[in-house]
């Protein structure tokens, strides 16, 4: 998963970024972008694609990525800008931030699918899974959405936010037909965006 971290390194180019998100796919919630820029000089083997690891690992990750890390940052873009911009916009506003917001400037950001306007900048399909420093990134916004989410759980218990995340399972599909959307529904967002017709 360091092969495109080597890749700069070979070239002289040491402070690398890497940028993932968590959140595009729900119907309810924020998207949350991370940065993250690790030391070259240690093995990050408990890293992975935040999507492969379990819970646990995923926890025991994010806490070892906020001890090793070079820097590390992460911005929350809720559902009210999402439905104003629309979530790819949303997304790369998130992610220009999060890079913006980190303590040391990258010499070098690897991004996740989408494509930025900075330079310096490579974006990779499936980074995630193809790069240490985006799979750290991906790992932070997972953990930090997840988080907020079962905040949002507490104040709105009717739609089970803590097991579903604010994707449209077909429990949460069914609990949004018996109470209606809430207030962090993504109103642009089927079938939320039916209710507002």
């Amino acid at each position: 998963m360091k092969e495109f971290e080597n890749n700069l390194i070979n070239n002289g180019i040491t402070i690398i970024a890497g940028v993932d998100e968590a959140g595009r796919g729900p119907v309810a919630g924020p998207v949350v972008a991370a940065a993250a820029i690790l030391r070259n000089d240690l093995e990050y083997d408990y890293i992975n694609d935040s999507k492969v690891l379990t819970k646990k690992q995923r926890k025991i990750a994010f806490n070892k990525i906020k001890q090793e890390a070079l820097a590390y940052s992460y911005i929350i873009i809720d559902h009210e800008v999402i439905d104003k911009i629309n979530i790819l916009e949303a997304t790369k506003l998130a992610m220009v931030k999060a890079i913006n917001n980190l303590s040391i400037e990258p010499e070098h950001v690897l991004i996740d699918a989408v494509k930025l306007n900075i330079k310096n900048s490579t974006s990779i399909i499936k980074g995630d899974l193809k790069s240490v420093s985006i799979a750290a990134a991906s790992i932070i916004a997972k953990e930090v959405r997840d988080e907020l989410m079962a905040n949002y759980h507490l104040k709105y218990p009717n739609y089970d936010f803590i097991n579903n995340k604010g994707y449209l399972t077909k429990k949460h599909r069914e609990l949004i037909q018996t109470f209606g959307p809430c207030e962090i529904h993504r109103k642009t967002f089927e079938p939320i965006r039916s209710y507002y017709k």
